[in-house]
């Protein structure tokens, strides 16, 4: 199994580097071609070590973006998503280059060069990613999986496996309650046969899922585990070693004074640099907004900052003046009738969003960090979630670690696992890195759809049932031990009769 790992991720790196290595060689031909005498002759004896030069400083910021922006991760991805993925990497660091040559020398150079090599490049990659990723599947099929399960309903976590049918496929599920030695038989059965290669341990208790863990690790099987809140803050822990016994340290603030300080330093100056270069964009979504119902541009909302504190958010209005004439908070829906044609608009390119600048250089949001949510919104999570005010222990922010790695539909809970997983890793790079992760995210379409209809009361509806079927079990328990006490008293008392 470990060679084989090593072998899918050899061919992993080598189909990916071919990728990059074709739309590099695009760049030093056009190089050599069509621009490089304008830049390069005028240092005359570094001609050659200056094509090197710029040949490999391209590759470098292709590669880091590549990287970052998942563009390298074939058989990981779907299709469409790392295509996506390697054509906005591959724009940016044309964008980047373009401005570097320019300055170079002296002069804005003619665009059309670029625009040619750009559509080049997007050709290269959507017919190469296309027949790597077939060459890849057809190598390494789906991973077969076996899922350990509780009470919960299985439907959404294998709704969700099955999203991904190129990558995982579920063969068998059994129920935590078949017992320990059971389930070890099982895994065993199923692992020797090929029937499963990986075990999904899913909503189980601790004291179960613990001993599924070290049975799992002990023989060398592959464990995908959906982690609880508490896995979550172990997880930006701080090891200790000031004895012989190993110690994690989880510390009672999130961010410290540095830090803190670092995040308002940069929020600062970039919201200022955003507001200068956007503000042509906000006139006329302004004046747009202003024609279509003569209704107010902006928007006012209450929401919540750090540790609960009430704050006016600011936005491009996107819904009819009408939309919450009943005076009752909701989550804007698929393909809800409320938001204008503008709105749509608005709401597709994030420009709705703007004006929360003005709200970052107040100091009431950050850019990076949990986004904002209403006080009722709020209030109703926490009736069945009370862990829910975790993500309010840093400042709100514009874009966060859930909307980089989530949609706006993913659940309250997994929700909630995102924000706690950036709280608990903060660090100035990671809010730099979603940053850039975020201008991909703007061209996403799955990041920009509403909730399904009633989504709060149907996580409602869930923990009830959840809670009831616990109650149950747990009712059936204590009147089955009080069954038992009574029979032991009978027979206690008859033996003495």
């Amino acid at each position: 199994m470990r060679k084989l790992e090593s072998l899918k991720r050899l061919i992993n790196i080598g189909l990916s580097a071919i990728c990059l290595a074709l739309e590099i060689y695009i760049f030093y031909y056009n190089f050599e071609h069509h621009f490089s005498h304008s830049v390069v002759e005028p240092l005359r004896g570094f001609w050659i070590r200056g094509t090197i030069v710029e040949v490999s400083f391209y590759g470098a910021i292709l590669l880091l973006l590549s990287t970052m922006y998942g563009g390298m991760r074939l058989g990981y991805l779907k299709n469409v998503e790392i295509i996506f993925s390697q054509v906005f990497s591959t724009l940016l660091a044309n964008i980047l280059i373009y401005v570097e040559l320019s300055i170079m020398a002296r002069e804005p150079f003619v665009p059309n060069v670029f625009i040619m090599m750009m559509a080049e490049q997007t050709m290269v990659v959507i017919i190469y990613i296309n027949i790597a990723n077939r060459i890849y599947r057809a190598m390494f099929p789906p991973r077969k999986l076996m899922l350990v399960h509780g009470d919960r309903p299985i439907e959404d976590i294998c709704a969700k496996f099955q999203s991904r049918k190129d990558k995982y496929r579920i063969t068998k599920t059994i129920h935590v309650n078949q017992g320990f030695d059971v389930l070890c038989r099982a895994i065993m059965e199923c692992y020797e046969k090929g029937e499963c290669n990986a075990v999904v341990l899913g909503d189980i208790s601790v004291e179960d899922r613990n001993l599924l863990l070290k049975f799992c690790y002990a023989h060398s099987i592959r464990i995908y585990l959906l982690p609880k809140i508490t896995d979550v803050i172990l997880m930006g822990a701080e090891e200790l070693h000031v004895f012989d016994t190993p110690l994690l340290l989880t510390r009672e603030y999130s961010l410290t004074m540095e830090q803190r300080l670092a995040k308002r330093i940069v929020d600062v100056v970039c919201s200022l640099l955003l507001l200068i270069l956007a503000s042509p964009f906000m006139l006329l979504t302004a004046i747009a907004i202003k024609l279509y119902d003569h209704g107010p541009v902006l928007y006012k909302q209450v929401r919540c900052t750090k540790d609960q504190k009430q704050f006016f958010i600011l936005k491009f209005r996107s819904m009819r003046t009408d939309a919450e004439k009943d005076g009752v908070a909701r989550l804007a829906k698929k393909n809800d009738s409320r938001i204008t044609p503008i709105g749509k608009f608005i709401r597709k390119c994030r420009i709705d969003e703007l004006p929360q600048l003005f709200n970052i250089l107040k100091g009431d949001m950050s850019f990076i960090g949990p986004r904002p949510e209403r006080p009722e919104i709020i209030a109703q999570y926490m009736e069945i979630m009370p862990e829910f005010a975790f993500r309010m222990k840093v400042k709100a922010g514009l874009a966060g670690f859930a909307q980089v790695y989530g949609k706006y539909n993913t659940s309250p809970y997994d929700k909630l696992k995102l924000d706690l997983t950036y709280i608990e890793n903060y660090s100035l790079w990671l809010d730099l890195k979603l940053m850039l992760l975020t201008l991909k995210i703007l061209f996403w379409p799955d990041s920009t759809e509403g909730v399904e209809s009633e989504q709060i009361t149907a996580f409602k509806e869930e923990y009830k049932g959840k809670t009831e079927n616990r109650e149950k079990t747990e009712n059936e328990k204590k009147a089955g031990d009080g069954e038992k006490a009574e029979n032991e008293k009978r027979t206690e008392n008859e033996k003495q009769s």
